[in-house]
């Protein structure tokens, strides 16, 4: 009997024992569980590290949204920047120093011709207009007899026709020389040459050389392209389907293919009016907004633009305020501020249109009027 008194007061000291660690236990789980949610929801920071940190605060505030249309395209210049340098008369190559990428100001010799029959036009010149003077003094005398009856009217006609025909020759042949570059007022006997100078139409940079010394040069043959980079503008290709948004004077945004990072401002100046039966695409023209920006660009660039169309004003925060974590976005909202710190609390957010710099908060109202945010560095006390 003493011996089964003696087992059940074992069994009774063990579950007594039993449930006093699983009491223990159970204490200390949730203790632990109400300590990690408060941690994951409120965050305190003394003011030297939201000093340190450069944090800012803000408040949600009506922004700007656009619609956007993607367009693609590349940066061109103006036809009149773009010149094609040839000669109106064939000849062989003498002299020509040019590379592509060199400057050259508009006037400027680009390469020497050479050709025996420069002289030929020379001479004929010099001899009509050596002609004109005999037959011009001849006109006016037989037109002064014909007047008072000395000589016959057959006679007069005759001077005038041949003063007539010889005046049309001098100015014809000195039309041509010019266009050798020539100038027919200070040709003389002594200056004639069997060279011509090719001059630049424009100013700009030599983009292509297609000839070389000694080569015989067609008339009107392409021998040097030149183009002028100081007005660059876009030419963007915009889908058919777009083509009811876009409008002129719209704000563009671009970027180069091999700069990314950095943004640029343009605007719509033309659109094209034929669609491209192959693309289904619309040509559109843009101005930069800033003309200084040419001389880092290069005409045939590909660029990747946005068109801003329609502007829809809506409640929002910078994006930095918002946190995305698996498609859900946070935000860290000013709870309180002392003379020691601050004290934020976690709470989600519906976003909805954005732009480049903003997003919009779709419950805005779940906040309070003047409710303040953690606008920048939220990121790092949320992820870590």
């Amino acid at each position: 009997m003493k011996n089964q008194i003696f087992n059940y007061y074992w069994v009774f000291a063990y579950l007594l024992i039993f449930a006093s660690c699983s009491s223990n236990t159970e204490t200390k789980l949730s203790d632990d569980t109400a300590t990690e949610s408060t941690t994951e929801d409120t965050y305190n920071l003394t003011i030297n590290q939201f000093q340190s940190s450069n944090m800012a605060l803000g408040k949600i505030e009506m922004g700007e949204f656009y619609e956007v249309v993607k367009a693609n395209g590349m940066l061109d210049v103006p036809p009149e920047n773009h010149a094609v340098a040839s000669s109106h008369f064939g000849g062989i190559v003498k002299d020509i120093q040019l590379l592509p990428g060199q400057s050259v100001k508009k006037g400027q010799v680009l390469f020497v011709l050479e050709n025996p029959d420069y002289v030929q036009m020379q001479q004929d010149f010099l001899e009509a207009k050596g002609q004109l003077e005999y037959l011009k003094s001849d006109y006016e005398r037989q037109k002064n007899l014909a007047q008072d009856n000395v000589t016959s009217q057959k006679n007069y006609l005759k001077a005038e026709s041949d003063y007539t025909v010889t005046s049309v020759k001098v100015e014809a042949l000195g039309k041509k020389l010019s266009l050798m570059n020539i100038n027919p007022n200070t040709l003389t006997l002594q200056n004639i040459r069997t060279t011509i100078e090719v001059l630049s139409p424009i100013s700009g940079y030599v983009t292509e050389v297609a000839v070389s010394k000694g080569t015989f040069l067609n008339p009107s043959q392409f021998a040097v392209s030149i183009m002028n980079t100081a007005h660059l503008h876009l030419e963007l290709n915009v889908f058919e389907k777009d083509l009811s948004k876009v409008k002129v004077g719209q704000p563009i945004r671009f970027r180069i293919q091999n700069n990314e990072r950095n943004f640029y401002q343009a605007t719509v100046f033309l659109i094209n009016k034929i669609v491209d039966v192959g693309k289904r695409t619309v040509g559109v023209h843009g101005h930069l907004l800033d003309e200084k920006l040419t001389s880092i660009f290069n005409p045939g660039m590909y660029v990747e633009a946005d068109i801003y169309t329609s502007s829809l004003s809506r409640m929002s925060l910078p994006q930095d305020a918002l946190v995305d974590i698996d498609g859900r976005y946070y935000v860290l909202v000013l709870q309180n501020k002392t003379n020691n710190g601050y004290a934020f609390t976690k709470k989600e957010v519906k976003a909805g249109l954005s732009n480049e710099n903003k997003i919009e908060i779709l419950n805005y109202q779940d906040f309070e009027e003047n409710a303040e945010f953690l606008v920048k560095g939220a990121f790092n006390l949320i992820i870590e």
